[in-house]
């Protein structure tokens, strides 16, 4: 009666190892690196500016912007302002615009904002294939709006499951990426 519970035991141990294996493995489906995050107050303005979008993904980066506004509210950031986007932000195939960045960071400064949240989404597709499953790739930068220094970064990809959406599996990396400013 030992010796069968024993291997029981045994048994159940392996499954149990297999199981831990196969959730690390699964979790394994995203890269993320960040440097450390700068002494932020939940009161500190931050004003988050476009997100440049290299992808064919029309609205990448408007959207990515948005999940990240949110996200940083739900941190208990209070004092949160968006760049207000105009009619031709992000249009598929439009020219590079070399000032938008400057723009938006002299936006930030009228705003008397401490910090400006910014990046680039370079990936925001469904893979091709049979499973189709969603892939984002995105890095932020936030910087101090009177030096215009950048004094944290982080950068990640991350893929989902056929059936995830899109903005899904980007919520979940943003969420990674920003979660050192929610301390």
């Amino acid at each position: 009666m030992d010796h069968s519970r024993n291997i029981r035991a045994r048994a159940t141990a392996a499954v149990m190892s297999a199981i831990a294996l196969a959730a690390l493995t699964l979790s394994g489906c995203a890269v993320v690196d960040r440097s450390a995050p700068p002494a932020m107050a939940k009161n500190d303005s931050v004003a988050i500016l476009p997100i440049a979008n290299n992808t064919e993904t029309p609205q990448a980066g408007q959207r990515a912007a948005s999940i990240a506004q949110s996200l940083l509210a739900s941190y208990g950031y209070t004092n949160l302002s968006r760049y207000p986007a105009s009619a031709d932000d992000e249009t598929l195939f439009d020219a590079a615009k070399p000032d938008a960045q400057q723009n938006a960071l002299n936006w930030a400064r009228q705003q008397n904002a401490r910090y400006a949240l910014t990046g680039a989404v370079n990936e925001w597709r469904y893979k091709v294939g049979v499973d189709g499953e969603p892939a984002v790739g995105l890095t932020f930068d936030m910087i101090d709006v009177q030096t215009g220094k950048i004094v944290w970064t982080g950068t990640g990809s991350r893929t989902g499951w056929s059936r995830d959406a899109v903005s899904g599996v980007a919520q979940k990396l943003e969420r990674d990426l920003l979660s050192p400013l929610a301390r």
